[in-house]
């Protein structure tokens, strides 16, 4: 047995490592994928086909194997409608680019700053939100644009956008190429069947359009004035501004720095 092994491995070629590597690769993102989504539901129905399958085959119930046979040679096509998001996900994930390619690594920590103290002021002030930072997905095809603002990225203009006074408080705002681009947008609803059923249209519309594109959301709940990220169709809760800017930094591959180092 063991000089099997010895045989097989020293006949491996550099070519052979570079494949196991790179199928490693690439099963590892996907079940990343599956765990962060609800794609896990879809395969388990998939899973009960392929069984019923080799059951009609062993009962022989032959017209109940006919039809199954005519869904498993269209497996590829099915697979590809289904997991047409992920699919787009991932795609966009193996070209990201930095944070915004256009800004410089001290505005990219300056904007980190300012999202992250308006997003958990407003939590203070019992407020809620959202902000959606594009990536390399465009979001235009995903979202109902409202107010074109183009500015500057501030804590103060973000509270104030979603002050309940303000016409643009229900919608979500976008965070484009460094810039705040629009207010008062409206995101589409996640179609997701396993998502709690508790959770309100705020955060439906969070994880719609992160399972549509790559773009992260974070969300201000104004019912238990608490912050999250969404990423994937995946919420993840924020206890404090050093999480946010914990989990903005690891999103974008930055090292994180404190507010002291960001200002000095």
């Amino acid at each position: 047995m063991i000089d099997n092994v010895l045989f097989i491995v020293g006949h491996l070629r550099m070519q052979d490592f570079v494949d196991m590597v790179l199928v490693w690769a690439v099963v590892y993102r996907i079940l990343i994928l599956i765990k962060k989504t609800g794609t896990i539901q879809m395969l388990s129905g998939l899973g009960v086909l392929a069984i019923a399958y080799i059951l009609s085959i062993w009962l022989e119930l032959y017209t109940f194997n006919w039809i199954l046979e005519k869904f498993f040679s269209n497996l590829f096509v099915i697979v590809v409608i289904l997991f047409q998001g992920e699919i787009r996900r991932a795609l966009a994930q193996i070209g990201s680019n930095p944070f915004f390619s256009d800004v410089s690594s001290v505005q990219e920590t300056y904007i980190i700053e300012e999202i992250a103290k308006a997003a958990f002021s407003i939590a203070e002030l019992g407020y809620g939100a959202l902000f959606v930072i594009e990536r390399d997905i465009l979001v235009d095809y995903h979202i109902e644009f409202g107010t074109e603002m183009d500015s500057k990225v501030s804590a103060e203009l973000l509270i104030s956008v979603f002050h309940p006074t303000s016409p643009m408080h229900d919608g979500a705002v976008l965070i484009r190429g460094g810039k705040i681009h629009s207010a008062g947008n409206f995101l589409p609803l996640s179609k997701n069947p396993v998502l709690d059923k508790n959770l309100g249209t705020r955060h439906r519309a969070a994880i719609g359009l992160t399972e549509e594109s790559d773009a992260i959301v974070i969300i201000v709940s104004e019912e238990n004035e608490s912050v999250g990220i969404v990423q994937s169709g995946h919420l993840t809760p924020m206890q404090d501004m050093g999480d946010l800017r914990q989990a903005l930094y690891d999103v974008y591959g930055l090292k994180f720095k404190s507010s002291v180092e960001v200002f000095s």
